[in-house]
C-alpha cells in the first residue's frame, strides 16, 4: 500500500497536487481507524513525506476550532500547536492524557515530515525536473512563514502546556513530558 501511494504521488508533474488529492480521499478513512497503533503504523510507514505531511495537516485542521487557510509552514505548525485541541475521539476509548500524547506524537511527526520536503524542495517537483535541480545544485527556497523565532516557539509551547494543565492537572505523565521536550 505504501509503495502504491508513493508512486501515485509521483505519477505526474505535480507531486504536491497529487498528495493533496490522495490525502483528501484517505483522510476520512483515517478518522475511522479504531486503534491508535493502527493509525500510527499507517502514518509511520508512509514512504511519501508529502503525503504524510498533508494527512497530518488535515488531521490537525480537523482538530482546530478555527482552521487556518495558510499554506504549510513552520508558522502553521505553531498555529496547530496553540489551536489544536486533543485529537478527535476515534472509535476507541482512551484516557484524555493518551489522546494528548497521540496529538504530541503527530505534531512531532508533522514537523519531521515538513522539514524533509521544504528544505529539500525538490520533492515538490516532478521526477524529471528533480534530476535537473539536483544536477544544478539548486538551493531550496524557504517561505517567509518559515522564519520563526525561539520566542515564538516558547510562547506557543507555554500556551500548549497551560491548556494541557487545565485538562490534565499536574504533574504531566512522563510520556507527555518527554514528548513536550522533544517537540520543543
Amino acid at each position: 500500500l505504501q509503495r502504491m501511494l508513493s508512486m501515485a504521488v509521483e505519477v505526474d508533474r505535480s507531486p504536491t497536487c497529487n498528495s493533496r488529492k490522495i490525502a483528501d480521499d484517505i483522510f476520512p478513512l483515517i478518522l475511522h481507524i479504531a486503534l491508535r497503533s493502527q493509525r500510527e503504523a499507517l502514518l509511520n510507514t508512509m514512504e511519501s513525506q508529502l503525503l504524510r505531511c498533508r494527512l497530518l495537516e488535515l488531521l490537525f485542521q480537523h482538530s482546530c476550532d478555527v482552521p487556518t487557510t495558510s499554506s504549510m509552514s513552520l508558522d502553521k505548525i505553531l498555529y496547530f500547536l496553540s489551536h489544536s485541541s486533543v485529537l478527535p475521539h476515534f472509535q476507541d476509548e482512551t484516557a484524555t492524557w493518551q489522546r494528548w500524547d497521540e496529538m504530541l506524537q503527530y505534531l512531532s511527526l508533522l514537523l519531521m515530515s515538513y522539514q524533509t520536503f521544504p528544505l529539500a524542495e525538490h520533492l515538490r517537483s516532478s521526477i524529471s525536473d528533480r534530476m535537473d535541480l539536483v544536477v544544478q545544485h539548486v538551493k531550496p527556497r524557504l517561505q517567509d512563514s518559515d522564519d520563526i523565532s525561539k520566542l515564538d516557539i516558547q510562547l506557543k509551547m507555554n500556551d500548549l502546556m497551560s491548556r494541557m494543565q487545565e485538562v490534565l492537572g499536574q504533574p504531566f505523565p512522563l510520556q507527555i513530558q518527554e514528548k513536550l521536550f522533544m517537540l520543543q
